[in-house]
């Protein structure tokens, strides 16, 4: 057993207590030491009952998904099951932090089951691309009822301790696991209790049985937003066999879908995406065990989109923020707007009624820099120029209190020199939120050459404790993130002077699993952003300029790369649009040829590629796969594809090196080859095998 799994006899009570770190995750040795000793308890007539519990944190967390491309081991997870389940001796499961995945399923197979009342319950297998492998999709429905068991298993969200009393998940909420789950057996072999089995207990499914709908429409709800993703469909027939079938056939259909979707393409990048988040918290240069800075209030300089998006982040988290505004006027439609975000998302049922004024309560709208002065984060959300952030971060030594870390949500511009207005330059840094702040996951956390080790792992802790995944990115003109995606805009723009449309561009994109392609990008964002800023620079873009110069400035205009109806945000094709691609490519003497759909992506996927080659050269990310975090979680890359790196070593570096040598030749040096991406092909490696060198 390795000593993960131990057993003792409180007389007529066997505890079965699972001691594995960090996360009691079924391995091997976890699942022979658990059969072990559950035969070795039913065996001895002394024992009445089973207490199965865990040490540590945490209940069971699933699978040991570093096995899952291995051959099996001896102590089958399907005998350990039979076994529980089969049991003549009552078996209660004792829950405490997470029993997720096969923990769940190990604990549907025993008779009874309690919880503390901090524990949350799931099977968020369909997150790693497969299905629960032990029955939970034939268990859970009989033993929550379908509509449940969709939001758990197709949608893989995990419910609290309550809801699994008041769905019959569990008997009890416990203080404690451990004595909790033995007062409990005590209380079964005092009342003689019936073993109570989920094997042959329809009484939840009948009424989807009699009604199909309930089941359908809790399906249609959850799978309207997994486009390209094969495993939410697939656990949605599964939880569907749990209504149709007998229980043994449900179950035999259901391992066969799942036996088909762990070695498949799509869950092998998931599961890869589920690391590389992991490794992303692992920070270079930062010295074992350095702790961050605790944390109590935020002051937030801005109320405008990125400043309200923000704050919003943070009193989700229950963490109070002084929001701080250049006017009364401003401050005051930031505040509503954060008001209605909240009360549009509790009236979808997305958060309690009460949460809006409860949240808005942690948030104190003031006017003028001077109340910065309790906060030990500051966040400015400003003006995206050099001058006025410098202006800002000047005024921040006068107030920001000592030890304040200070932040800045520049999406570009280069975080030392804004250091170097203030005399502590040690404790600023960049916190890199992308847009809309309340809703997307990422923040790249921009390390400068002086920040202080503990402030970086501040901006990290604080950053996951309000939900975001961080990724520390180094210093260079747009990060990770917006220096990769500026490389593919520029070719996707570059396409249409070939005779590609706006349209073709975007539904190429899209098809590929992106949420939407730069054209629609560009007019939710105004396309005059960007022609203003050409002008200041004096650059030109013959056809962006143009549908400027006709006032097709996006949506606010109703009119840009597309159309809009009134009062929609539904991109129309506008064929006034290719009339005006068609008279600027007649002007500058050239001709539309076709452009397919392949070309379309590697014209603007390899140079994204490519970028992130010369990133990691230049060592301003740590590994390919922080890159391809940033790009999961900050521009939607289809997470069955893993991101652009991980998609690059899956065509194989030597194929992209080709078309990138080609794509030179025949359209410049915008596509020459980063000096890494020929090193590896050189080297026979992948992206996955490059280290930053000590």
């Amino acid at each position: 057993m390795d000593n993960v799994v131990k057993l003792e006899c409180h007389d007529v009570i066997v505890v079965i207590t699972i001691d594995s770190p960090p996360v009691n995750a079924l391995s091997s040795a976890v699942c022979g030491g658990i059969l072990q000793c559950v035969k070795a308890a039913i065996a001895d007539p002394q024992v009445k009952a089973i207490v199965l519990t865990c040490a540590g944190r945490t209940f069971i967390v699933g699978g040991d998904i570093t096995e899952f491309d291995k051959p099996p081991k001896p102590a089958g997870w399907d005998e350990l099951l039979a076994s529980l389940e089969s049991s003549p001796k009552p078996i209660v499961a004792a829950i405490h932090g997470n029993a997720l995945g096969g923990g769940l399923e190990l604990a549907l197979v025993c008779h009874f089951r309690v919880a503390t009342k901090d524990a949350k319950l799931g099977l968020p297998e369909v997150k790693l691309g497969f299905l629960p492998g032990g029955g939970g999709t034939q268990r859970l429905p009989r033993a929550v009822g379908p509509e449940l068991a969709v939001k758990m298993i197709v949608g893989g969200d995990p419910i609290g301790a309550a809801d699994a009393l008041a769905n019959g998940l569990i008997e009890e909420i416990v203080d404690s696991p451990a004595a909790g789950g033995e007062a409990f057996a005590r209380k079964v072999l005092a009342q003689k209790r019936p073993l109570r089995g989920l094997r042959d207990d329809d009484s939840k499914i009948a009424a989807a049985k009699a009604d199909r709908s309930i089941f359908t429409n809790s399906v249609a709800a959850l799978t309207k937003k997994a486009r390209g993703l094969e495993a939410p469909f697939a656990a949605a027939e599964a939880v569907g066999y749990a209504i149709d079938l007998p229980f043994d056939e449900g179950l035999k259909k259901a391992r066969e879908r799942s036996v088909k979707l762990v070695p498949s393409d799509q869950s092998k990048a998931q599961r890869y995406a589920f690391f590389a988040e992991r490794e992303a918290n692992k920070v270079a240069g930062v010295p074992e065990g350095t702790k961050g800075r605790p944390v109590n209030r935020v002051a937030i300089l801005g109320a405008g989109t990125m400043g309200g998006g923000v704050a919003m982040s943070f009193a989700n988290a229950g963490i109070p923020v002084t929001l701080i505004g250049t006017g009364e006027e401003r401050l005051k439609r930031g505040m509503n707007i954060m008001q209605r975000n909240w009360e549009a998302t509790a009236a979808r049922g997305g958060i309690p009624a009460d949460a809006p004024a409860k949240r808005m309560a942690l948030i104190n709208g003031v006017v003028g820099i001077e109340n910065v002065g309790n906060a030990d984060l500051v966040i400015e959300a400003v003006f995206e120029t050099m001058a006025v952030k410098k202006e800002v971060f000047g005024k921040l030594d006068q107030f920001a209190k000592p030890g304040a870390l200070l932040a800045s949500n520049t999406s570009y511009l280069n975080i030392d020199e804004i250091a170097n207005s203030t005399k502590r330059p040690q404790d600023v840094l960049g916190m890199h939120f992308f847009s809309p702040a309340h809703v997307m996951k990422l923040c790249e956390i921009v390390r400068g050459p002086r920040t202080a080790p503990d402030a970086l792992m501040t901006a990290v802790e604080i950053s996951s404790q309000i939900a975001k995944v961080p990724v520390v990115v180094g210093l260079c003109d747009g990060f990770v993130g917006n220096r990769m995606y500026d490389q593919g805009g520029k070719q996707a723009g570059k396409l249409l002077f070939d005779g590609a449309l706006p349209q073709q561009v975007d539904a190429a994109l899209t098809k590929f699993g992106m949420p939407m392609g730069p054209f629609v990008m560009g007019d939710l964002a105004g396309n005059d952003i960007g022609w203003l800023s050409r002008k200041d620079r004096g650059v030109k873009s013959e056809i962006a300029d143009a549908l400027c110069e006709a006032g097709r400035f996006g949506q606010k205009t109703g009119k840009g790369w597309y159309r809009y109806e009134a009062g929609s945000r539904t991109p129309i094709p506008d064929p006034e649009v290719a009339m005006l691609i068609d008279h600027t490519l007649t002007r500058l003497g050239r001709k539309r040829r076709a452009v397919s759909e392949e070309e379309i992506i590697e014209r603007v996927m390899y140079p994204i590629i490519n970028e992130g080659a010369r990133i990691l050269e230049e060592g301003i990310a740590a590994r390919a796969g922080d890159i391809d975090v940033v790009w999961l979680y900050g521009f939607g890359w289809p997470i069955y594809r893993g991101g652009p790196m991980y998609y690059a070593d899956q065509i194989g570096l030597d194929k992209v090196l080709a078309k990138m040598r080609e794509l030179q030749a025949a359209v410049g040096d915008e596509f020459k080859p980063a000096a890494l991406l020929e090193k590896l092909v050189a080297e026979g490696k992948k992206f996955a095998d490059f280290e930053q060198p000590a």
